[in-house]
């Protein structure tokens, strides 16, 4: 992959998901594919940050520790699967917008079979990488993203799960400057 320049990858982040798509690193493919089969599966219209989460949680092992033990962690991914079998929180085929300002353009979002939500979380999650001068997103990037924004579907699941998110935050930032 050849490397760009942040303000060129900027540009792309901007663009909106098709264009970070473009970007993703294997992991972050990984996370995002597993998201959208998620999405297709449980029938909903468009791929929201509780997607997101799970998929970066089941996928990437330097998430786990973010959540300051198993017992937390496990809570977290009940709340997911109750979800994805049709069970506790319901969402299911409704647009997911928290209402925070979308960094990509919302049409196109849409198009995609992205949330605005989701979308800003992705772009969100590459500037967090950009800033420390990494040309990947990691799954620390992305969980970070996701508590950025406080009412989002993924920060509603670490609620109900018994996580603060000010305090997974607070672990996520310890956890990157170790990586």
């Amino acid at each position: 992959m050849p490397r760009q320049t942040v303000a060129a990858r900027r540009a792309d982040v901007e663009g909106g998901p098709a264009a970070t798509a473009a970007l993703a690193t294997a992991a972050l493919a990984a996370v995002a594919a597993g998201a959208r089969r998620r999405a297709l599966r449980d029938g909903d219209r468009q791929l929201d940050t509780a997607h997101l989460l799970h998929s970066v949680v089941e996928s990437d092992p330097q998430v786990g520790p973010a959540f300051g033990g198993q017992a937390q962690l496990a809570r977290v991914l009940g709340y997911l699967v109750q979800r994805s079998i049709g069970y506790g929180l319901r969402w299911q085929r409704s647009v997911e917008d928290s209402g925070s300002r979308c960094v990509v353009r919302e049409a196109e979002a849409a198009a995609a079979g992205w949330s605005p939500s989701a979308a800003t979380a992705l772009a969100r999650a590459w500037e967090r990488a950009a800033l420390r001068g990494d040309p990947h997103v990691r799954g620390l990037d992305l969980l970070a993203a996701l508590t950025a924004d406080p009412d989002c579907r993924a920060v509603e699941v670490l609620r109900r799960a018994g996580v603060d998110p000010l305090v997974l935050a607070d672990r996520i930032g310890e956890l990157s400057q170790q990586v």
